[in-house]
């Protein structure tokens, strides 16, 4: 697997699901998290920038759910950047069944950081951009 991709793998649990017996849907958001702090801890060209005061901040989510997880499957949570703009980045996380290769979610996530002193936006130039860029991959999902 690509270096510049971290792979998370997780076992659906009981308390994961929902009435309808599979996996609730806002479980996905902590599932994806799990995935973006994995991916900070391989990655020190992120992790050592939010160690110096910049936080991470969730502007947009957009997932699509695909197919059903429930009890005793595991998932594998993939997460990647896949843009830096001026502002903004986007990460990707495509979350499949390990077992049948099916996709069960693909998400795009766009973040800002923000210098945690000031209260303001830190622009994805200069120093982050030198920094991240090299972590972009081209988006597994785009068409």
């Amino acid at each position: 697997m690509d270096s510049r991709i971290t792979l998370t793998q997780i076992r659906v649990r009981g308390f994961h699901l929902d009435g309808y017996g599979h996996v609730n849907h806002a479980r996905y958001l902590e599932f994806l998290e799990e995935g973006r702090w994995a991916y900070f801890d391989d990655h020190a060209e992120f992790a050592s920038g939010l160690a110096q005061g910049a936080a991470f901040v969730v502007v947009n989510l957009n997932i699509d759910y695909r197919r059903a997880a429930v009890v005793n499957d595991d998932l594998d949570i993939e997460t990647y950047l896949t843009r830096l703009g001026g502002r903004s980045g986007v990460v990707g996380h495509r979350v499949t069944h390990r077992a049948s290769g099916e996709r069960v979610v693909a998400a795009s996530l766009t973040f800002v950081l923000l210098d945690q002193k000031s209260g303001q936006v830190i622009p994805l130039a200069g120093e982050w951009h030198e920094r991240l860029a090299p972590l972009v991959v081209e988006d597994p999902d785009a068409a």
